[in-house]
């Protein structure tokens, strides 16, 4: 506004807006503010033209407006908020799709208000109201592909490895409403990844509707390398009463050596030689002494072509080397032979808070032990390999960094060529369970990490043939997806869409350039992976954190999925938790929704399919939907027919 406007309106004889002679003022004010507020957008699209101009022609509107929305939240507008809501005018609050047109209609009526002249600038604004949901809409279909009718958010679905064997299981998953199908690169082989797509093809063709297919990439995902297994030990343990009294026997399946017979209703099965099993019949007794040198005895109860059952009222722990031998307990032995065959347990390494735990460049993961090279024993703390040591390098001692999700905490205390000294100061009190193939994450530093593995990039050859997008994990700089379009046009792809999973701090604090960078592709996405983001960014900064992700991509008019533990408790169980089901609620404000896999996945899709659809006709992005609440409108209820008359809109 120019200084002789504001002249000429301050000398209209005693001006008001709504007789009140200081709302005139408030406009005046505002009027200055939105009008500065104005000219930096522009000023910043400006600076910004050698990014935008790397822009595809399709993505520069959008483009502008995500740059006219990060300058609008560059200061905080809430002052300024309560003034526009005092007038009754918008406060911008849901401005993100369509930045400058808001502000432009907010200042015309101000101008308006304050009998000052306006001119219109719609040329000048890069999206208005209805044009910038075309604009989300026409990428959304581009990427995700049709929502299907009655929901307005697709549903994608993590696909387990039994898929690949399991061409029913797709099928179930396609008519219970899954949308897209993931496959998750970290996991199985490519023949496994080939048949899986094949399945959703012909699942997708019976069902007479489009499926499409996104593949993650594995990416520079940090992980703990293998843990050392803990000695083969099998324990049986009969079930007790509240008395401590046997209601049921533990059953143990004696089969041949190399036979993978299995048999129901037993607690275990081991393998012995099979000349000695031939000698066992029903009634037979074995006696041995287990593992601590306790006696023990078991039953015969049933013998065939596959081995022997047998009973145990006792407890007992079997190894390799117990000795199982056909006879009485005080009489002469008969016939004896080796347990030859217990699985060996999974390895772990138990830690607690104040336990110190070094990860190291390489190696076999052992727990904590003594150093008998000292005179005076010091405990040796235990150790895990890291499956990227380039961190080693790049964290610095005093950040933070977690293990298997957050379950378990630490800071760095000590660091050296070889390893990190990690001192743990989150555990639960009766200590956490680290095994091999866990998640590593460092908030805190700032790591550069190649974006693709050599295993990406020999994996992009399968999804390049089978996929409709690719999921750009771990994704953090501009670079990175550099990297990925360059293979993709290397393999004649370059049509298909990108995903950017946002799931590391870096990624989210860079997540305006990633957008801009992305929209040089033809076709791109936005994922929020909630798991590792939570863990980067903090569990109780998660809910603010994917709010943004979501201001921002709407700003940009890019589509999101939501996506990590969704509905998964009922995925796993069968029965949701009321925390989840309003959390899956929230989910509509996306465009699509993913859930992972689990023995109940056909259940909860129908149970999201049910959310979704309820919901999409309250809200829609930021924006509530008010359409009529059939709770409150019986014939007893002030909002009934009787009292509204023939009202209609």
């Amino acid at each position: 506004m120019s200084k002789q406007d504001h002249a000429a309106a301050a000398a209209a004889p005693s001006p008001t807006v709504g007789g009140d002679p200081q709302d005139f003022d408030i406009c005046l004010k505002l009027i200055d503010q939105l009008w500065a507020l104005r000219q930096a957008m522009l000023a910043r699209e400006k600076a910004l033209k050698l990014e935008l101009d790397k822009v595809l022609p399709e993505y520069r509107k959008s483009a502008r407006n995500l740059i006219h929305y990060l300058t609008l939240r560059s200061i905080d507008l809430r002052p300024l908020q309560e003034q526009l809501a005092r007038l009754g005018l918008s406060s911008l609050g849901r401005s993100e799709s369509h930045v400058l047109a808001s502000l432009d209609k907010v200042l015309g009526l101000l101008h308006r208000l304050t009998g000052q002249a306006w001119q219109d600038k719609s040329a000048e604004e890069p999206a208005g109201s209805i044009s910038s949901r075309a604009l989300l809409k026409k990428h959304t279909l581009r990427l995700l592909g049709q929502a299907p009718a009655g929901r307005p958010v697709r549903i994608m679905v993590t696909l387990p490895s039994d898929a690949a064997s399991d061409a029913q299981l797709v099928r179930e998953l396609v008519d219970a409403g899954m949308d897209i199908a993931r496959i998750n690169c970290a996991h199985d082989t490519p023949s496994d990844w080939q048949r899986m797509s094949a399945h959703v093809r012909s699942a997708a063709a019976a069902a007479q509707r489009p499926v499409k297919l996104l593949m993650d990439l594995g990416g520079p995902k940090i992980r703990t390398g293998p843990v050392a297994d803990r000695p083969p030990v099998l324990k049986l343990k009969p079930g007790k009463d509240d008395m401590g009294r046997v209601v049921r026997p533990a059953r143990l399946h004696l089969r041949p050596i190399d036979s993978t017979a299995q048999v129901p209703h037993v607690d275990a099965s081991v393998g012995v030689w099979e000349v000695w099993l031939a000698r066992l019949k029903a009634g037979s007794h074995i006696h041995f002494t287990d593992a601590r040198g306790a006696k023990r005895q078991l039953l015969v109860v049933h013998n065939d072509d596959t081995g022997a059952v047998t009973e145990c009222l006792q407890t007992a722990y079997l190894t390799p080397e117990t000795v199982l031998t056909l006879g009485g307990a005080g009489g002469k032995k008969k016939h004896a032979t080796l347990v030859c065959q217990i699985d060996s347990q999974q390895g772990a390494l138990r830690l607690h808070v104040g336990d110190h735990l070094r990860l190291t460049r390489d190696g076999l993961g052992q727990p904590a032990a003594m150093d008998d090279d000292s005179d005076a024993p010091s405990p040796e703390p235990a150790h895990v390999a890291v499956t990227l040591p380039q961190v080693i390098d790049q964290a610095r001692v005093g950040q933070r960094i977690w293990f298997d999700d957050g379950r378990i905490g630490g800071v760095i205390r000590q660091q050296t060529d070889d390893w990190l000294d990690i001192e743990i100061t989150q555990a639960r009190p009766e200590g956490e369970k680290l095994t091999g193939d866990k998640g590593i994450n460092l908030p805190d530093s700032k790591l550069n990490l190649p974006a693709l593995s050599d295993k990406d990039i020999e994996d992009l050859q399968t999804v390049a043939a089978e996929a409709d997008m690719v999921g750009l994990s771990f994704v953090q700089k501009p670079a990175d997806i550099a990297l990925l379009r360059g293979q993709l046009q290397r393999l004649g792809r370059d049509d298909m869409g990108i995903v950017l999973k946002i799931e590391t701090l870096q990624g989210f604090e860079n997540l305006p350039e990633l957008m801009l960078s992305a929209m040089a592709s033809n076709v791109s996405g936005v994922m929020i992976a909630r798991g590792d983001l939570a863990v980067e960014c903090g569990y109780e900064r998660l809910a603010e954190v994917q709010e943004e992700i979501l201001w921002c991509a709407e700003a940009a008019h890019m589509p999101v999925i939501w996506a990590t533990q969704v509905l998964e408790f009922m995925a796993k169980t069968g029965l949701p938790s009321r925390a989840e089901i309003s959390d899956a609620g929230l989910g509509v404000r996306a465009e699509c929704v993913m859930l992972n896999k689990g023995p109940y996945i056909s259940q909860a899709i129908r149970t999201l399919d049910d959310i979704l659809q309820r919901m999409g006709g309250h809200q829609a992005k930021k924006r509530p939907l008010l359409r009529a609440l059939k709770a409150w409108s019986g014939p007893d209820t002030p909002a009934s027919g009787a009292m509204l008359g023939s009202l209609t809109i």
